[in-house]
């Protein structure tokens, strides 16, 4: 009964562990902007990483874009999360998000 025990505490802590890594971000785009291949209309979004890719969920309709992208850490944590973008031909893009809390950058590409 002792080693039952044991292996459903290991179970359940990694378990934890693993919802505990998938970490949300909030992110508000006051306007469209293109992420990837993805087209984001404004609105407020919760962004989670999944690997290599970035899953933008739509806070109203629940919505997912993905995007592919490069984490890359910084040498300290970001104190807010923050979207860099540039316009291209009227085009908001983005191309990198500072994670707060967090010293990773996510970087973005066509």
């Amino acid at each position: 009964m002792k080693t039952r025990s044991l292996l459903l505490v290991g179970i359940l802590a990694f378990a934890g562990l693993c919802v505990a890594r998938t970490k949300t971000y909030d992110i508000t785009l006051t306007s469209a902007a293109k992420v990837g291949s993805a087209m984001l209309p404004a609105g407020d979004y919760k962004l989670r990483v999944e690997g290599a890719e970035a899953v933008f969920t739509n806070e109203d309709n629940a919505k997912k874009f993905t995007a592919p992208v490069k984490i890359q850490n910084t040498a300290k944590k970001h104190e807010e999360t923050a979207v860099q973008s540039t316009t291209q031909n009227g085009t908001q893009i983005i191309q990198a998000i500072e994670l707060g809390g967090s010293p990773e950058t996510l970087e973005f590409g066509e």
